[in-house]
């Protein structure tokens, strides 16, 4: 069986977090959609059963989350329902940050309700030690969603932003109006006011815009499956802990943890994900071409 070697597949991946599209990548790389699509989709179930099983026991102090939207095939608004039965329509991506290391601790790839908030925010506990104080936007999932993860063992207060009335040209941009203010509520807990923020989080879903580009609106690199843009998001969280270089820190979010002691190369990230492997799935018959008469 014909297979790339590890630099080649190391230079599409770093292709893939640089926030080329996936056509983008075959044309550069000069190897087909179908190559680079499957190498996405290997990668991307080994950097998750990697992240699980190495991001764990991490001291934390501040962890801040945040959910970012995104959609899949379509907006909400435009799916059909046999579509939206496959995926498509809206996604939300939750992460959850160490405000003093920068690791991506935590990240998710659902819906926005109560019950991915809980998903989520048992996942952050299960990942950290120690008492943590948290800080969310005021999104109303949370609040129970922390409560049943951490308990009372825990220092929770919501930031809550304050946007001003749009004025005609502001209502014809993509971003939001303004930010007059914010509100600082305390949940549980006591929370340290000047470390309730939000900020380092919501840095981390502009790293996440640029880096994929399912992530970038008005394009039409977005996802069209719902496994495809899980398995990139997987790979984002890898290639960001271990593997990139913070610029404020001088070395990687998982270097700062301690959860690594060098700098990871995208060969050491392709060849951990040949470690991680999965046994190969035989592929069904292809469908015959139809001939038009």
């Amino acid at each position: 069986m014909n297979r790339l070697s590890v630099a080649e597949r190391a230079a599409i991946l770093g292709m893939l977090v640089e926030g080329n599209s996936l056509r983008s990548c075959s044309r550069l790389a000069d190897v087909s959609l179908n190559t680079v699509t499957k190498l996405l989709v290997d990668l991307g179930a080994a950097c998750a059963k990697f992240h699980d099983e190495h991001v764990t026991d991490v001291r934390v102090r501040r962890l801040q989350a945040d959910e970012i939207w995104c959609f899949v095939g379509a907006k909400a608004k435009n799916v059909t329902v046999e579509k939206k039965q496959e995926g498509w329509g809206d996604v939300w991506t939750w992460t959850g940050l160490d405000a003093d290391t920068k690791l991506c601790v935590s990240y998710l790839v659902g819906g926005r309700d109560g019950g991915w908030a809980k998903e989520f925010m048992q996942d952050c506990a299960r990942r950290i030690k120690g008492r943590v104080q948290i800080t969310t936007d005021g999104h109303k999932a949370y609040l129970e969603a922390v409560e049943d993860a951490f308990g009372a063992d825990v220092d929770y207060a919501q930031l809550q932003k304050i946007y001003g009335a749009p004025t005609d040209a502001e209502m014809r941009r993509y971003s939001p109006a303004k930010c007059i203010g914010a509100d600082q509520k305390v949940v549980s807990g006591d929370p340290d006011p000047k470390h309730v923020s939000t900020s380092f989080v919501e840095r981390h879903n502009l790293t996440m815009r640029m880096g994929m580009r399912r992530f970038t609106p008005l394009t039409n690199g977005f996802s069209k499956k719902i496994e495809n843009h899980a398995a990139m998001v997987a790979i984002h969280a890898v290639y960001y802990n271990f593997g990139r270089i913070h610029k404020t820190l001088r070395i990687t979010p998982a270097m700062t943890a301690g959860l690594s002691d060098h700098f990871w190369g995208l060969e050491e990230i392709v060849m951990m994900a040949d470690s991680y492997a999965l046994a190969p799935v035989k592929r069904g018959p292809y469908k015959k071409r139809i001939q038009v008469a």
